[in-house]
């Protein structure tokens, strides 16, 4: 009779704190139905991902407001009979393709990350192929010969060079600066623009138009220099980005090359 006695006191112990433990895995209760803490954090760690926004009582009050307010749209969206409409079904089947993709992707990512090394061997490639000189020059981009030969003509008569670029140039990134094209590795030019300009000395200007697949240049040197570079850690993270971004073409581009498919994909 004790043992039974006992057993009955436990019984009801456990039935008495089972309700208190259940409310503790929820954050409220709407139209009778709980709404999981779990949903809560699941959310929290949404909003803070980026790291643009950090965990605070004021974040979690609002956050937690959201999740109540979700539950009780969903009902509502429920009770109306939204999930048996074909919309919903076909935007429910887009989500889902969409997050397994991007879980696939962060598989990728997680399992090859960029190393220091990588990164540091991408900046020493750059560096070597952009050692050396840097120019700094102006243009005029025309589309027509004469029209090049009659700005020459112009300049050559004491036209400003600045001004005659702003309104003639359509050049539209440099035409505003005057034709100002800041300092760059003549790599950066194609080879008629690169050959004409580290032909000429500073304060010269070519004196026949040159010929390029954009058109008619006329091109003033203004200055020269030793190539600089940033420093290795002052741009460490956007070039462990830049590898990533490729590396994650290739991988993307390397799944539809190995796919047996009947269907062909547009050119690139």
């Amino acid at each position: 009779m004790k043992k039974l006695a006992l057993a009955a006191v436990v019984a009801a112990t456990i039935s008495a704190l089972s309700p208190a433990a259940a409310i503790a895995q929820n954050i409220a209760t709407v139209n009778g139905k709980p709404v999981p803490k779990a949903r809560l954090e699941t959310l929290l760690q949404q909003v803070t991902k980026s790291g643009q926004q950090q965990r605070t009582p004021e974040l979690e009050a609002q956050v937690k407001d959201e999740v109540v307010r979700r539950e009780i749209f969903m009902q509502a969206a429920e009770k109306a009979g939204v999930p048996q409409t074909a919309d919903y079904k076909a935007q429910m089947e887009l989500a889902r393709q969409m997050l397994l993709i991007r879980g696939l992707m962060e598989d990728y990512r997680a399992k090859n990350p960029v190393s220091d090394a990588d990164a540091q061997a991408e900046y020493d490639k750059f560096k070597a192929a952009n050692s050396g000189e840097e120019y700094r020059a102006r243009h005029i981009l025309v589309e027509k010969e004469e029209d090049a030969k009659a700005l020459i003509e112009k300049i050559k008569a004491g036209g400003n060079f600045e001004e005659l670029a702003k309104a003639n140039s359509k050049d539209t990134g440099s035409a505003q600066n005057g034709g100002d094209l800041d300092f760059a590795n003549p790599n950066n030019f194609v080879p008629e623009f690169s050959k004409a300009m580290t032909a000429l000395k500073k304060g010269e200007m070519t004196q026949e138009p040159v010929k390029s697949q954009f058109g008619f240049h006329i091109i003033k040197l203004e200055d020269t220099r030793a190539a600089t570079f940033p420093a290795f850690d002052d741009v460490k993270a956007q070039i462990k980005q830049r590898i990533e971004q490729t590396k994650m073409a290739e991988y993307q581009q390397s799944l539809v090359d190995k796919a047996k498919t009947d269907y062909k994909f547009t050119p690139r």
